[in-house]
């Protein structure tokens, strides 16, 4: 038998990856986004005159166009990883290819969710100075007056799309799972409050990536185990 067909899927993850964690964190969001605080939240950084934080260094350079960098040096060492297999030598090509690919996915649709998105950022909001007037982004269908296409936050994805590493190296290297989870999470977390002064989201547009990736990965995880057992691999 092929030795990859040998290798044991992990048995563990770096975050909760169950049913009921994943359903508690979507009664949160949506208890979120029914309390209308992602208005209040903007408002911290914005006012009729726009938001002060826009083009701020530490906003839109260090952490808009940093974080983006960050991404693609992430995305650059999964590749690497697959491409020189004596890199990190206990996670196996099967865990290498299916981190790269569930990394895509996670990119791919949040990417096209925000194409079809009718919901426009906080800075086109008429009382931020723009023409836009605020629609909740699951009224389906209505236009806001603005341009569009900012639901669910492509930013966060930069952190948050790359989850899966947790997943992938669980059971090779359980203490890099935990950290590479933690960066995630705490990079989406900057990256979010960034986005947010800015006016280029609302916090729901992060946390929703965030849920959206975690549920993607969750969900690949458990296609990846059920092609192990249609393998017979224990």
């Amino acid at each position: 038998m092929h030795t990859e067909l040998l290798d044991r899927p992990a048995r563990a993850s770096a975050l909760p990856a169950g049913a009921v964690p994943l359903t508690l964190a979507l009664l949160a969001l949506l208890a979120w986004d029914l309390s209308h605080l992602d208005l209040w939240a903007v408002h911290l950084g914005g006012d009729a005159r726009g938001f002060a934080l826009r083009d701020a260094w530490v906003t839109r350079v260090l952490i808009h166009e940093g974080g983006r960098l960050v991404s693609y040096v992430a995305m650059g060492f999964i590749v690497l990883l697959n491409l020189v297999p004596r890199l990190l030598p206990a996670l196996s090509q099967r865990e290498r290819r299916w981190w790269l690919v569930t990394t895509l996915i996670c990119l791919g649709v949040i990417s096209l969710m925000k194409r079809f998105s009718l919901t426009s950022c906080p800075w086109d909001l008429a009382e931020f100075g723009g023409v836009a007037h605020y629609i909740s982004h699951w009224v389906l269908g209505a236009h806001d007056g603005g341009g569009g296409h900012c639901f669910p936050s492509g930013h966060a994805s930069a952190a948050f799309a790359y989850l899966c590493g947790g997943w992938a190296l669980a059971q090779a290297y359980p203490r890099a799972a935990r950290a590479w989870v933690l960066a995630c999470v705490l990079l989406g977390i900057v990256y979010g409050v960034g986005q947010m002064l800015r006016g280029a989201h609302y916090p729901s547009h992060t946390m929703w990536t965030g849920w959206i990736c975690w549920a993607v990965t969750v969900a690949a995880a458990q296609v990846r185990s059920w092609r192990f057992k249609r393998a017979g691999v224990a």
